[in-house]
């Protein structure tokens, strides 16, 4: 579900390259799209995952971003998380040593969120 957002009412974050596979940042995001600003700082604090930490300073770089003076000056209690997605970035190949001299392949994924915060309507 879209909705119309004016210009100036959306700001937003983006982590690039982080050491964590897509699936697993996936499950936070997916938890906490469509929530206040307040509300996903206190769900982010008390969930389990690892992710949550890159989320978190994510959501919190997003409402610095909308406080800036350049970006009207919203306020962080009328923010909400309009848009949270992740994508694949690329994948580190490694080799494990095994038996009879053959090397297994270990996979270290990474990935990018983009986090967006906008207005809430009143």
């Amino acid at each position: 579900m879209k909705t119309k957002i004016e210009w100036g009412t959306e700001t937003r974050a983006s982590l690039r390259n982080i050491r964590i596979s897509a699936s697993k940042t996936r499950r936070v995001l997916n938890q906490i799209r469509g929530c206040s600003y307040e509300q996903a700082l206190v769900s982010l604090e008390f969930m389990p995952y690892k992710a949550c930490y890159f989320v978190l300073q994510l959501i919190l770089s997003a409402a610095a971003n909308a406080n800036n003076k350049y970006n009207n000056k919203l306020s962080k209690s009328n923010l909400f998380i309009s848009e949270a997605c992740v994508d694949n970035a690329t994948c580190l190949k490694r080799f494990r040593p095994r038996a009879q001299g053959r090397g297994y392949p270990i996979r270290k994924p990474t990935c990018h969120i983009i986090v967006k915060l906008a207005l809430k309507d009143k």
